[in-house]
């Protein structure tokens, strides 16, 4: 286990260091960088013995200006009908609040997740995450925000969760082409972005498109720029922070950086 967590923090540090020299400066952490941190088996001190790679990391973010996320598996369902499933996913939300709060980053470093189920009555669903979300501890309620998805809780739904809870709302953009109420993208994300408070830092919004002759709700292998830049002029004058949601991740990165910064130079 130690060398394990060991080697992974070391290659956090080096991905760090390349996206600086990139100026690639939204980064989300793996969820994996402690294996099986948040199940019983896990007995190993990890807080305590990595305290000091973890302040010297948390450093190296602070300085080099990093926004950071999270983004737990889909495992983790707040409003699951089975009560062992929503503790599990306590224990997991719990985990990706400490990882920020031992690399010492505010609440501008979000933990996002989905709505969850529906479990055959989406009203019933909503209402059981807004009851179950008022009883989460406020460590991890200060970072959580959820994202639209692709096939059953929509923005406006999202939006309606925020109206009850205050949680705010990062927009997935491929989702909201997926599963959408007729809004217009410049709207919907003009929306979503009024969720955050200036505590919980610039609005995040997930970016990718459909990878052709896949099923629907396939992420793209790389980016599209000609549908990139569709994009950022449908949402221009808006901030926020865009993370890529590519399979080639740092390739089309840097595609990305280079056609924002021909639109702004």
């Amino acid at each position: 286990m130690h060398e394990t967590i060991a080697l992974n923090l070391a290659c956090l540090q080096e991905t760090l260091r390349y996206n600086v020299e990139k100026n690639m400066l939204f980064f989300r952490i793996t969820s994996d960088l402690i294996p099986f941190a948040s199940h019983e088996v896990c007995s190993f001190k990890w807080q305590v013995v990595f305290s000091d790679t973890l302040k010297e990391i948390g450093r190296f973010i602070r300085e080099n200006k990093f926004r950071i996320s999270m983004h737990p598996d889909q495992f983790v369902l707040i409003n699951s009908l089975d009560e062992r499933i929503f503790q599990n996913s306590l224990r997991e939300l719990s985990y990706h609040a400490e990882v920020l709060d031992l690399l010492g980053l505010d609440r501008t470093a979000k933990i996002q997740i989905h709505a969850g189920g529906v479990y055959g009555d989406k009203d019933r669903s909503m209402e059981r995450f807004i009851e179950r979300y008022k009883t989460i501890p406020k460590k991890i309620r200060d970072r959580l925000v959820i994202e639209n998805d692709e096939r059953l809780y929509s923005i406006a739904d999202c939006m309606e969760i925020y109206t009850r809870t205050g949680v705010p709302v990062l927009f997935d953009v491929f989702h909201f082409s997926c599963n959408n109420s007729g809004e217009r993208l410049r709207d919907a994300v003009k929306n979503a972005a009024g969720t955050w408070s200036e505590q919980d830092g610039i609005p995040m919004v997930d970016y990718s498109s459909q990878e052709k002759g896949k099923r629907l709700g396939t992420h793209a292998q790389s980016i599209d720029i000609s549908h990139f830049k569709k994009f950022l002029k449908e949402t221009e004058a808006l901030n926020f922070d865009i993370m890529l949601e590519i399979k080639d991740k740092e390739k089309s990165a840097l595609k990305a950086l280079k056609a924002i910064s021909g639109r702004t130079s």
